[in-house]
């Protein structure tokens, strides 16, 4: 079956905090709105997906849905929830099926879409819901009242699926501040079936559940870890120092490079970046670019870090090994090690710094520079 999502953003949310409204707000790195029409965009039944939107907001709206702005119709809403729903279902086709859900569910999964779906098969109205499990009571002053039974009685969720012209007529006769649109379906005489809900099917309403809302997100996609290496290579000029992993070390030869040829920092930077499938130094930083001449690497490795925290992912550990015959490394380990673990924000005992000789032989086993070999792991967080 085919059918349109009209996605329902006119609300100002104001009980979640922040300064601006609840959908526009960041979950897990991208605005809760993006979350939302994501998953309606990769249904497969869903041909067509309809964003209600405050008539203030659109510029907000194109910079939470990035590249999927052009992928939904947007049309404005009205002073009430109703007034939007009925906007949205004047921009649908008239055979659609339509399914309404509430922009602040950004975790609907294909399941419970799927199940309103097959439902609409066979009645003019259906909704998930959840069966209440818990004790209920009455209230007033503080004081428990009365208890309520708690039988045939269920949590409502979005989203809420109708054939279009039922609902459509529903809303035109219907109490403007209905709660949702099957108190508008049923107002009218309209059977709505129940279909199972989802405990993920959360509505954002307060800032907590921001938080509840990220831990359902981290569950969804699994440990996400990322590895990445890098190898980079400097031959040998004359000088007087090399700095290494950060640290300057007297030499009787200097290393030739466009920056200060740190091939420490290098194969570490290009790890990382290799781990976030970003390519490497030279890419962000090229070559070509007179500004680099002479730059510290910190500022590389700094890029690739920041880099990964942006993308949500939190460097583990990393394992830098120097390749060469001189000069000897072993006594600026530790200073290499703390050098690297200030650069990048992380516990000392989160890095690894080593060397070895190639016996002599090829480039380095002659003399002619040195070479570092980096691996870096990343995890989401």
């Amino acid at each position: 079956m085919q059918a349109t999502a009209i996605i329902v953003a006119a609300g100002r949310g104001t009980r979640a905090g922040g300064p601006v409204a609840k959908q526009y707000q960041l979950l897990n790195g991208e605005a809760v709105l993006r979350h939302t029409v994501r998953r309606f965009l990769r249904h497969p039944e869903i041909s067509q997906t309809v964003l209600v939107i405050h008539k203030d907001d659109h510029d907000l709206c194109k910079q939470a849905l990035g590249d999927l702005h052009s992928a939904v119709s947007i049309v404005n809403g009205g002073a009430t929830r109703a007034i939007s729903v009925q906007n949205g279902l004047k921009a649908v086709s008239e055979s659609d099926p339509v399914l309404i859900h509430d922009a602040a569910r950004p975790l609907v999964s294909n399941e419970v879409i799927t199940r309103v779906l097959e439902a609409l098969k066979h009645s003019v109205g259906a909704a998930p819901a959840l069966g209440v499990v818990d004790a209920l009571w009455k209230g007033a002053g503080g004081k428990v009242v009365t208890s309520v039974p708690r039988d045939g009685l269920f949590r409502a969720q979005t989203p809420q699926g109708f054939h279009r012209r039922a609902i459509l007529n529903a809303h035109a006769a219907a109490d403007q501040n209905a709660a949702d649109d099957v108190q508008v379906a049923l107002a009218q005489g309209i059977d709505v079936a129940i279909v199972e809900g989802d405990e993920r099917n959360l509505k954002i309403t307060r800032p907590e559940d921001f938080a509840r809302a990220e831990e359902i997100l981290r569950q969804e996609a699994g440990l996400d870890i990322r590895c990445g290496n890098g190898f980079d290579v400097h031959s040998f000029v004359e000088g007087d120092h090399v700095i290494l992993c950060g640290v300057r070390i007297p030499f009787d030869q200097g290393l030739n490079g466009h920056s200060d040829s740190d091939v420490g920092m290098h194969a570490l930077t290009d790890a990382i970046y290799g781990a976030l499938g970003l390519g490497d130094i030279g890419k962000h930083f090229p070559p070509s670019d007179d500004q680099w001449k002479g730059a510290d690497s910190r500022i590389f490795l700094k890029h690739a870090v920041a880099s990964a925290n942006e993308r949500g992912f939190t460097l583990t550990n990393c394992d830098v090994t120097l390749i060469c015959e001189q000069p000897k490394i072993g006594p600026h380990v530790q200073p290499m090690r703390q050098a690297l673990a200030e650069t990048m924000n992380i516990d000392l005992d989160r890095v690894s710094v080593k060397a070895t000789t190639s016996e002599k032989l090829g480039f380095t086993g002659r003399g002619e520079g040195i070479a570092s070999i980096a691996t870096a792991t990343l995890v989401k967080s």
